[in-house]
């Protein structure tokens, strides 16, 4: 079963000139893959519909609205109860990027080299910054699953919230863990550079990862937002 969730935009979504957005469910039977489709869904719908003006508070103001959401339904339903889904969303407004997440999925820049902009919500990024464990370790950690964060989980949600200038040749990737998990990030930024186009770009990550174990839903969003 796919777990991970997709929505495109290049056209506006209610104020926001453009929307892209990468969940990763969690939960048994089918509440992991509800809780990310349920999820992406009521961004798109909340951000639509908002009058707010600002990317970052139609964003938070929308992923608020999945996580009541989320939490009602597995109130309704006990087949749904502990689902919760990670959520990376990104906003390119003229020569800036917004950008939203919950949980562990991941938005990078590539140019001369790859950024992770997001931090992830896990027990082992924890341990990373408290020193107890190296960066080099945490992506075969036996346990690099375990978020701290998630849509759905709590009634009160903790959204991280980024804003970056963008230059010209920057390219932007929004994707979940069963990337990351199989590819390290130097390699990913060697692939990107070695592809001649966005499509071809996301064709050789997802091969790659499944080559190297594809242990886990692999979902890739590239953006090159000084595309004609």
């Amino acid at each position: 079963m796919n777990q991970d969730y997709v929505y495109i935009s290049k056209r506006p979504v209610g104020n926001l000139p453009n929307l892209f957005i990468v969940a990763d469910g969690m939960g048994g039977h089918n509440a992991g893959e509800y809780a990310s489709r349920h999820t992406v869904n009521t961004i798109v719908s909340s951000a639509a519909s908002s009058d707010l003006i600002q990317p970052a508070a139609i964003l938070g103001e929308a992923i608020k609205a999945a996580n009541k959401e989320l939490i009602r339904q597995a109130s309704l339903d006990m087949s749904m109860w502990g689902m919760g889904t990670t959520v990376v969303a990104a906003v390119i407004l003229e020569n800036r990027l917004y950008a939203a997440n919950v949980g562990d999925s991941r938005l990078y820049i590539v140019n001369k080299s790859i950024t992770q902009i997001t931090k992830d919500h896990s027990y082992v990024e924890e341990m990373v910054r408290r020193g107890e464990i190296a960066r080099e370790d945490a992506r075969l950690h036996p346990d690099k699953n375990i978020i701290t964060r998630a849509v759905g989980a709590l009634e009160e949600i903790e959204i991280d919230f980024f804003e970056e200038e963008l230059a010209y040749g920057d390219e932007i990737l929004l994707c979940s863990d069963g990337l990351t998990n199989m590819i390290e990030d130097e390699q990913i930024y060697e692939i990107i550079k070695m592809q001649e186009d966005v499509c071809e770009q996301a064709d050789k990550l997802i091969e790659t990862a499944n080559q190297n174990g594809g242990k886990d839903n692999i979902t890739v969003v590239i953006v090159d937002p000084f595309l004609e």
